[in-house]
């Protein structure tokens, strides 16, 4: 093996060794990237839910508010229409 040889051989060696190194790191960051992904969206949907939960008697009061109004206007309506006949 001539010294040209040798020196290219060695420059190959080293370029597969930073290629390596470089391909490592971007496949640790994918897999850091997925993990953070799946977090964000654990915290997103847990925090939905938590919120939920949370503000659920408050909502089922403001529906009792509701439908009670609803019923109060229908019997008013009907009151009228029993009062104009």
């Amino acid at each position: 093996m001539t010294p040209e040889e040798r020196q290219l051989l060695h420059k190959i060696a080293e370029t597969v060794d930073e290629n390596n190194h470089m391909l490592h790191s971007v496949r640790r960051s994918m897999r850091w990237t997925s993990i953070m992904r799946w977090v964000y969206w654990i915290i997103i949907i847990g925090t939905s839910v938590g919120a939920f939960y949370l503000l659920q008697p408050y909502l089922n009061t403001l529906m009792d508010t509701y439908s009670n109004t609803q019923n109060s206007i229908s019997n008013l309506k009907n009151i009228v229409n029993s009062a104009k006949r």
